[in-house]
């Protein structure tokens, strides 16, 4: 009995919508130009991961498909 061939492409639910998508890479372009700032400090954004946290908070403000935050267990908030 033969196995079955996977195609490239993905079957069911995407995680992100496409807009979220575009609003995450419009953030990591202007982290990229050194233009992006974070919070109230306005700081630079450096890290790569704090830039992807701003373009998803970002989305999730304009209502785009974006799943909702991992809630802290109990035991991390002592």
């Amino acid at each position: 009995m033969a196995a079955k061939k996977k195609s490239g492409k993905r079957t069911g639910k995407k995680k992100y919508g496409s807009k979220a998508s575009k609003t995450v890479k419009k953030v990591m372009h202007e982290k990229k130009q050194g233009t992006l700032r974070s919070g109230r400090s306005k700081k630079k954004v450096k890290s790569r991961k704090q830039a992807i946290a701003i373009g998803l908070s970002e989305a999730r403000a304009a209502g785009a498909k974006v799943p909702a935050r991992k809630k802290k267990s109990s035991r991390a908030k002592r």
